[in-house]
C-alpha cells in the first residue's frame, strides 16, 4: 500500500511565481551572492553577553595598540642596503662556526677565514651582511650602533656571561635592534631533565632582559665540526623573512660599514717618510639616510674626517633579476667579502680586479670546457706583450672580397704623398668614415664654393674609388641638411626639464666625467690617425665638421644656431609659464593626471588585446580597418569578466578592510591618517626621482641608502694602515651640521646598579654618544628647588643626577653610556664594565654649577646687638662685595654684614637679632661657581697595534698614577676625621628672687629648697657636740641589732603570707575549673538525650 501510494504521488514542482519564487530568485541572483555571513544571518552574530564582548573587544584593542608604531616615510631605495646581521657572544661559544654555516646554507660556499663583513644574496629580494663581533667593548659598541639583527650566542652548559649583559645594556642605550638568542653546547648536558630545566631557566632569563616572547634558538649539537643542517636552515629562514625597524638615531643619520680598504698613497712619499699621513679609500653600502659629500663624518676609533671625494660604484653584490622563479640560480648566489678574500671581481673607480683563485681550483676544473675557454681568454690577455697601437699597425682588412689587404702604413704613405703635392681627394658625397661613426657632409649655403674647389682639386683617385654614381643613390643627396633640420626639430620639441630648471650642473660621478673626457680625446686622436682611410680632409671641411659636432653635442636651454631657424627661447617668462604644468605641483586635466591614468591602466589590463587589434587606419595607404563581429563579442565577454572581477574585489575589500558598518572597531582614525600620510610621502619620494639618472639624482638628494660608494680620505694617520685589522669593524657615521661643534653638554645620568664603584667628579670618563667614543672630565650636580645646580662630589646611589661635560654637541634625548676603562684583559677583576647610563638633556654654551662655601669668623668686640667680626675676610674690598649678606651664629642668632672697619684688615661691623657671646662662631653661607674643564679626546683604538686595540688608555686618575709609581702623600691633618671630645658644661642653679617668689602661685614656688634663717644658723653654730660614753655606745648598738632582726622577721612573715594567699587562689581556681567541667559534661549528656528523644519521635 505504501509503495503504491508513493508511486502514485505527484512530484514536487517549484513555484515559478509568487512570494516564495521571488525570494528564491533574489537569493540566486548576483546581488545576493555578495552578501556576507553577517548580512545573511544577523542573529548568529548578535552579542549574547555584554561583559564578554567588552572583554574581548578590550583585549583585541590592546593587542592592536601594542603592535602600532609611529609610521615613518621610507627614504631608502627599492633595493636598499643589505640587512646587517651581527653575531655577538663571549669567546668560545661558536660564533665563527655559526657564520660559516649560515654563509654555506645561503650560498653553498665555504669561507675558511671570516674577516670583516660578508655580504650574501639570500633570496630574490633580500641581501644580508654577516659580521662577527670581537670580545671587545669598542667593537660591541660599534656593532650595536649599526646592526639590524643580533644573534646573541650563549653557552648553555655555562649560562649567560658578563659580555651578554653588557651588550644588552649597550643596545638599550643606542637603540634596540632585533635580538635573537642562540644556545650552543647543548650536547654537553647529558641528562634530559637537566637539559630541559636549563633551557627553561635560560629562556626566562633571556625574556627578562629583552622582552617576553623573544625568539631563542637551540643548536643541539655538532656533526663533523658543523651544526646540524636543519637547525641552521630554520635559523636562516627566520633571518630571511624578518622585518627591521631603524632606531631614531639611524633614521636621521647616514652611516657606512666599510667592507673594503685601500691605501693609495704615493709610494715615493712613504719611502721618504714612513710616518707620513696616508690617502685611504673606504668602500661600503650607504645606510640610514642619503649621504652627501659636503658633510663631515666620524670614523669610530679614528676621529672626525672630511670626505675628499665621494663616488658611487656598481653594486658588487647585485640583486637577482626580477623573474618569476621559486629559487635562486647557482650563479645568483653571490658572496662578497673583500676582507676575507672572496668576491671574484672587484670594481673600482678606474680599475677592475679579477680574482684567479688558487692552483687547487684550477686543478679541479681542468676538464671543464667553459673553464678551458675562460682560461684561454685570460691567458691571452695576461701574456699579451704588444700594445694596441702595435697590433693595429700589423692588422689589415679588406673592403671587398676581391680587393687587396689594406694596412695602416700604406694609408699613411698615401696621405703623406698627397700632402706633399697639395692635393685632396674624396669619395661619394664627401663621406668620411672613422671607426664606428659615419659623418655625412653636404653642400651648405656658406661653403658651396669652397667644397666645389676641394672636389675639383682631387686629381688623384685611389684604386678602390668608384666615380660612377647610380640613380639608386639619390637618397643620399642633401643628407647633411636633412639631418640638421631633424636635429633642430628635435631640439624645438623635446626638452630636458631638469637641465632647464637647474641649469648645466657638474657631473655627479667624477669617474664618468673623466671617462667621457678620455673618450672625446681618443675620438679626436682616431679622427686624426684614421681620417685618411678614404680621403684627405681639408681644413675647411674640418672646421665645418667641428661646427656640426659642437652643435650636435649642445643640449641646454641656451642652444643657438647659425641658421635662421627659430628655436624657442626658454629664458622668457612666457616660455617658462608653459612649463609650469609639467611639474608635480602643476595643475593637470583628468586626462593627464597620473592617478586617473593609473586607474584606467589597471582597469584595462584584461582588455589590452582589444586595444591592439581594434579599429585602426593605415597611414601609408589610408585604408581603414574595423574589427569584426567576433572581436566585438570577445570584447563584450572581456568587459563582463572585468566587471565580475571588480565586484569580487569589492567584496573582498568589504570583508577584510575593516568596513565602517556592521563591525565593532576601535578609535584608529588618527593612526590610519598618520599611516596614510607616511605612505603618501613614501610614494612621493619614490616617484620624484624615479626616472632620473643616477648622476643627476646624486647631486640633488645625495647618495641614497643602498648605493655602494667609494669614500676617499686624505691625511689619514699612518697607524690606521700599518695596524689595520679586518676583524674590527670600521663604522663611518655622518655628522649633521650642529654635531661638528664642541661645547658644554648637560645630561641626566644614573650609576649602573651592577657597577661596583661610585663615580667621582672630574675623574676621566669614557662616554659613547652618537657615533663617537671619547674621554672627558664630567662634573656631577643636583638641581635644587631654586633651579641651581649644586655640586656633587660623588654620584648618588640608585638616583639620577645631572652631569655636565665638555664634548661634542649632540641632539637632545640622545642616549649614552659611560665606562671608566676599556681594558678587556682584566675582565675578571673589573666585573661589569658599564659604569653609568643616561641621555642628553640640554645643550648650552655656558653652565652654572655652584658649590657651597662657608666663611667662618669670630667676634672681636660686642656692643649689645652690634658686634665686630674678624677672621672672615682678608681685606676691606672683600667685605664690600659681601655687604648686606646674611650671617648666622652657631647658637642660631641671625645677623647681617654692615660695613668694613679700618683696623684690623678684613674686620667688619655686623648686627644681630640679639646679643652674642665672645665664644660664638659666626658663619656666612655662600655659593662658589665651579668651572668645567675643557678636556675632550676621541678614542683612537684603531690606531693602536693589534694586541693593544683592546686596552686603549687615555687620561689616568690620580689614584692610578700613585699606584703605578708607588707614591704616597702625607695626608693633611685638617682633612682627617678626628674624635670630638666635648666637656659637659655645668650651669649655675636657678635663683628666683624673693619678690618674684611672692608673686608666683603656689604650684610654681620652689618647695624643696631649705630656707635658712640667720638666727637658727647662729644657734647651730653655738651648739656643743655630744659624745657618747662606751656603755651608751654598746646599748645603741644592741638596739640597732634588735631593730634589724625584727625587720627581717617581719619581711619573712610577709613573704609567707603572700605565698599562702597565692596557694589559696590556685586552689579556688582549680575548684572552679572542675565545677565548670562537670557542668559541661552534664550539659552534653542532656543534649544528647534530647536529640535521641527527638529522633525516636
Amino acid at each position: 500500500m505504501e509503495g503504491e501510494a508513493g508511486a502514485g504521488a505527484r512530484p514536487h514542482r517549484e513555484p515559478h511565481s509568487g512570494r516564495k519564487a521571488r525570494k528564491k530568485a533574489a537569493k540566486k541572483s548576483s546581488s545576493a551572492g555578495e552578501m556576507t555571513d553577517r548580512e545573511r544571518n544577523p542573529k548568529a552574530f548578535a552579542i549574547k553577553s555584554a561583559v564578554r564582548a567588552e572583554r574581548s573587544f578590550r583585549r583585541k584593542e590592546d593587542i592592536i595598540a601594542r603592535k602600532q608604531r609611529l609610521p615613518e616615510a621610507e627614504r631608502t631605495a627599492a633595493a636598499g642596503a643589505p640587512a646587517l646581521v651581527a653575531i655577538v657572544g663571549p669567546p668560545s661559544v661558536g660564533k665563527t662556526t655559526l657564520v660559516n654555516n649560515l654563509i654555506r646554507s645561503f650560498t653553498k660556499t665555504n669561507i675558511t677565514d671570516v674577516r670583516g663583513p660578508v655580504t650574501v644574496v639570500t633570496s630574490k629580494k633580500r641581501r644580508v651582511t654577516f659580521i662577527e663581533c670581537n670580545n671587545d667593548v669598542n667593537s660591541m659598541i660599534d656593532i650595536a650602533k649599526c646592526a639590524d639583527l643580533v644573534l646573541l650566542l650563549c653557552d648553555a652548559s655555562f649560562g649567560f656571561e658578563m659580555e651578554i649583559f653588557e651588550f644588552l645594556n649597550i643596545c638599550q642605550v643606542h637603540g634596540m635592534p632585533k635580538i635573537m638568542g642562540v644556545l650552543t653546547h647543548l650536547d654537553l648536558i647529558s641528562n634530559a631533565k637537566t637539559l630541559k630545566r636549563q633551557k627553561k631557566i635560560l629562556k626566562h632569563r633571556f625574556w627578562t632582559e629583552v622582552y617576553a616572547g623573544a625568539k631563542l634558538f637551540y643548536l643541539s649539537g655538532m656533526l663533523h665540526g658543523e651544526y646540524l643542517r636543519n637547525e641552521i636552515k630554520n635559523l636562516a629562514r627566520f633571518i630571511s623573512v624578518m622585518k627591521f625597524r631603524q632606531p631614531n638615531w639611524r633614521s636621521a643619520h647616514a652611516y657606512v660599514l666599510a667592507d673594503r680598504m685601500e691605501d693609495v698613497t704615493n709610494q715615493d712619499l712613504i719611502r721618504r717618510n714612513a710616518k707620513v699621513n696616508r690617502d685611504v679609500i673606504l668602500y661600503g653600502y650607504v645606510r640610514g639616510v642619503p649621504l652627501t659629500d659636503q658633510c663631515a663624518v666620524h670614523i669610530a676609533g679614528v676621529g672626525d674626517m672630511k670626505i675628499h671625494e665621494l663616488n658611487f660604484l656598481t653594486d658588487p653584490c647585485p640583486m637577482p633579476d626580477a623573474q618569476k622563479k621559486r629559487t635562486l640560480l647557482e650563479k645568483e648566489r653571490v658572496v662578497y667579502a673583500p676582507f676575507s678574500g672572496v668576491g671574484g671581481i672587484v670594481y673600482d673607480k678606474d680599475a677592475v680586479y679579477i680574482e684567479l683563485k688558487g692552483s687547487h681550483f684550477h686543478s679541479e676544473n681542468k676538464d671543464d670546457e667553459k673553464y678551458m675557454e675562460k682560461n684561454a681568454m685570460l691567458k691571452n690577455v695576461v701574456e699579451q706583450k704588444e700594445t694596441v697601437d702595435d697590433q693595429m699597425k700589423n692588422t689589415g682588412f679588406k673592403l671587398f672580397s676581391d680587393g687587396d689587404v689594406i694596412y695602416s702604413n700604406t694609408l699613411n704613405e698615401a696621405n703623406k704623398s698627397k700632402d706633399s703635392d697639395g692635393e685632396s681627394s674624396g669619395i661619394e658625397d664627401d663621406m668620411v668614415e672613422s671607426g664606428d661613426e659615419v659623418e655625412v657632409e653636404s653642400e651648405n649655403e656658406s661653403n658651396d664654393g669652397s667644397d666645389e674647389e676641394d672636389r675639383n682639386s682631387g686629381d688623384e683617385v685611389l684604386p678602390w674609388e668608384n666615380n660612377d654614381i647610380d640613380d639608386s643613390l639619390k637618397w643620399r643627396e642633401n643628407l647633411g641638411e636633412k639631418a640638421n633640420l631633424a636635429f633642430l626639430e628635435r631640439q624645438n620639441t623635446t626638452q630636458n626639464i631638469m637641465k632647464l630648471v637647474y641649469g648645466v650642473f657638474k657631473e655627479g660621478n667624477t669617474s664618468n666625467a673623466k671617462r667621457k673626457h678620455s673618450d672625446t680625446d681618443s675620438d679626436d686622436e682616431e679622427d686624426e690617425e684614421l681620417g685618411g682611410l678614404f680621403k684627405r680632409v681639408t681644413k675647411q671641411q674640418k672646421n665645418l665638421q667641428k661646427l656640426k659636432h659642437d652643435i650636435n653635442n649642445e643640449e641646454c636651454s641656451l642652444f643657438q644656431h647659425s641658421t635662421k631657424i627659430q628655436v624657442e627661447d626658454w629664458i622668457n617668462t612666457s616660455a617658462k609659464k608653459s612649463l609650469l604644468n609639467c611639474f608635480v605641483t602643476g595643475k593637470r586635466s583628468s586626462q593627464e593626471d597620473a592617478s586617473t591614468l593609473l586607474k584606467l591602466d589597471d582597469a584595462s589590463i584584461d582588455s589590452s588585446d582589444e586595444e591592439v587589434f581594434g579599429d585602426f587606419e593605415d597611414l601609408e595607404t589610408g585604408e581603414k580597418h574595423e574589427k569584426s563581429e567576433t572581436n566585438k563579442t570577445e570584447s563584450s565577454d572581456k568587459s563582463a569578466i572585468l566587471e565580475k572581477k571588480l565586484k569580487l574585489k569589492a567584496k573582498f575589500d568589504s570583508e577584510y578592510d575593516n568596513p565602517e558598518e556592521n563591525k565593532i572597531k576601535g578609535d584608529h582614525a588618527y593612526y590610519d591618517s598618520l599611516k596614510a600620510e607616511a605612505l603618501k610621502q613614501t610614494e612621493l619620494n619614490k616617484s620624484v626621482f624615479q626616472d632620473m639618472d643616477d648622476d643627476i639624482r646624486v647631486q640633488i638628494e645625495g647618495f641614497r641608502p643602498g648605493m655602494y660608494v667609494r669614500m676617499y680620505f686624505k691625511d689619514m694617520p699612518c697607524e690606521f694602515v700599518d695596524n689595520f685589522d679586518a676583524h674590527y669593524p670600521i663604522l663611518i657615521g655622518a655628522l649633521n651640521m650642529s654635531e661638528e661643534n664642541v661645547g658644554y653638554v648637560s645630561c641626566k645620568v644614573k650609576k649602573h646598579r651592577w657597577y661596583k664603584k661610585i663615580l667621582k667628579t672630574q675623574d676621566p670618563l669614557i662616554i659613547s654618544m652618537g657615533w663617537r667614543r671619547f674621554q672627558t672630565m664630567p662634573i656631577f650636580s643636583k638641581i635644587e628647588d631654586d633651579l641651581k645646580y649644586r655640586y656633587l662630589k660623588y654620584t648618588p646611589e640608585h638616583v639620577t643626577c645631572n652631569m655636565h661635560f665638555y664634548g661634542p654637541i649632540t641632539p637632545q634625548n640622545t642616549g649614552f653610556l659611560a665606562l671608566q676603562t676599556l681594558d678587556s684583559t682584566q675582565l675578571k677583576q673589573l666585573g661589569f664594565r658599564i659604569a653609568a647610563t643616561g641621555s642628553v638633556k640640554e645643550i648650552d654654551k655656558s653652565t652654572n654649577i655652584v658649590k657651597k662655601l662657608k666663611l667662618v669668623g669670630t667676634p672681636l668686640k660686642i656692643l649689645k646687638k652690634t658686634a665686630f667680626i674678624k677672621g672672615m675676610f682678608n681685606s676691606s674690598l672683600e667685605v664690600a662685595k659681601f655687604e648686606g649678606a646674611k650671617i648666622k651664629t652657631v647658637s642660631g642668632l641671625r645677623g647681617q654684614i654692615k660695613k668694613a672697619v679700618n683696623k684690623p684688615e678684613g674686620c667688619f661691623r655686623a648686627t644681630f637679632e640679639d646679643k652674642i657671646l665672645l665664644s660664638d662662631i659666626v658663619f656666612c653661607r655662600t655659593w662658589y661657581r665651579v668651572d668645567i674643564v675643557d678636556f675632550y679626546t676621541p678614542v683612537t683604538n684603531l690606531l693602536l697595534e693589534t694586541d693593544k686595540k683592546n686596552a686603549w688608555a687615555g687620561m689616568k686618575t690620580l689614584g692610578q698614577l700613585k699606584r703605578e709609581k708607588d707614591l704616597k702623600f702625607n695626608a693633611n691633618e685638617d682633612s682627617l676625621y678626628k674624635e670630638v671630645n666635648r666637656e659637659t658644661k655645668v650651669f649655675k642653679p636657678l635663683v628666683i628672687p624673693r619678690a618674684l617668689q611672692k608673686s608666683l602661685p603656689y604650684k610654681d614656688k620652689p618647695k624643696n629648697k631649705v630656707i635658712h634663717n640667720r638666727q637658727n644658723n647662729k644657734v647651730t653654730k653655738n651648739r656643743i657636740v655630744l659624745v657618747k660614753s662606751q656603755h651608751e655606745q654598746k646599748v645603741s648598738k644592741i638596739m640597732k641589732v634588735i631593730k634589724t632582726n625584727y625587720g627581717n622577721k617581719q619581711d619573712i612573715a610577709k613573704a609567707a603570707a603572700l605565698e599562702k594567699v597565692r596557694k589559696h587562689k590556685k586552689e579556688v581556681s582549680d575548684l572552679s575549673w572542675k565545677r565548670l567541667k562537670r557542668q559541661k559534661e552534664l550539659k552534653k549528656r542532656v543534649c544528647r538525650a534530647l536529640s535521641k528523644h527527638k529522633k525516636t519521635q
